[in-house]
């Protein structure tokens, strides 16, 4: 519940089109649900203008079926993270209306339309297509939060004239995500080309010596390019919610 449908609740009690009774009830559950192994927060929407997340590694489907029938109660939209293709043929036999994005390794289900509340265009950049679910992830995360969002892929420094002539894209953007592996020396490249905010994202991609995405953190972290904020390894969905945040400002 966020506060655009508290708003339309409380409203909708003042002019009598809905019971006190039927309001006590949909707020019951304010500000988190107690299911025994997980207390669901339904508080989170008001609070950060989001519902919460369900991560799905680490969880057994049972539990991440439940969780997300507690979200789905409050009418609220649902993104499930790190949900692998054996987890959600469990889920849609536990839920109903789930829809699977494999690239992303993410399911969604909207409770009501998602309205554009971010003021630009986030841009997510991949540097290989090794790359592509994490910025998947970022991508959708972007999406599910209400913002216009573009996907440029495959446009690493090994040939930079990829990424060159797309400059129009990136000149464009309001905030770009730029999603990389082995060494991560994209979000320099792109940082030292535009004038909005970027935010980095290493992965795990690479051989022996990138240490599953130590490297490129390290390589984005220490960014001779002003204006880079580096989130953790693999982690496209805070980037994306980053994204989101800074394209509401």
């Amino acid at each position: 519940m966020d506060s655009e449908v508290l708003t339309q609740l409380l409203e909708g009690v003042r002019k009598g089109k809905i019971s006190v009774t039927r309001a006590v009830e949909r707020l019951r559950h304010l500000p988190f649900e107690d299911l025994g192994f997980a207390k669901v927060d339904h508080h989170r929407a008001l609070r950060q203008g989001f519902p919460e997340v369900i991560m799905g590694e680490g969880k057994e489907p049972a539990e991440i079926a439940a969780i997300a029938r507690a979200l789905q109660r409050q009418r609220t939209n649902v993104l499930i993270t790190r949900l692998s293709p054996a987890k959600m043929a469990q889920l849609r036999r536990q839920t109903r209306g789930f829809r699977y994005h494999r690239s992303a390794r993410a399911a969604t289900w909207k409770g009501r339309e998602v309205r554009i509340r971010g003021r630009g265009l986030i841009l997510v950049i991949s540097a290989g297509t090794s790359d592509i679910p994490v910025a998947e992830e970022a991508a959708l995360t972007s999406e599910m939060m209400g913002n216009r969002v573009e996907r440029l892929f495959d446009v690493g420094v090994a040939g930079i004239h990829r990424l060159l002539e797309n400059r129009d894209r990136l000149f464009s953007a309001s905030v770009l995500v730029v999603v990389a592996g082995m060494e991560g020396a994209l979000p320099s490249v792109v940082a030292g080309m535009v004038d909005k905010p970027v935010i980095g994202v290493p992965t795990s991609v690479g051989y022996g010596a990138s240490f599953r995405g130590i490297a490129a953190l390290l390589g984005m972290l220490n960014s001779c390019a002003a204006g880079v904020t580096v989130v953790n390894i693999d982690n496209g969905f805070g980037a994306g919610f980053a994204a989101s945040m800074i394209n509401r400002v």
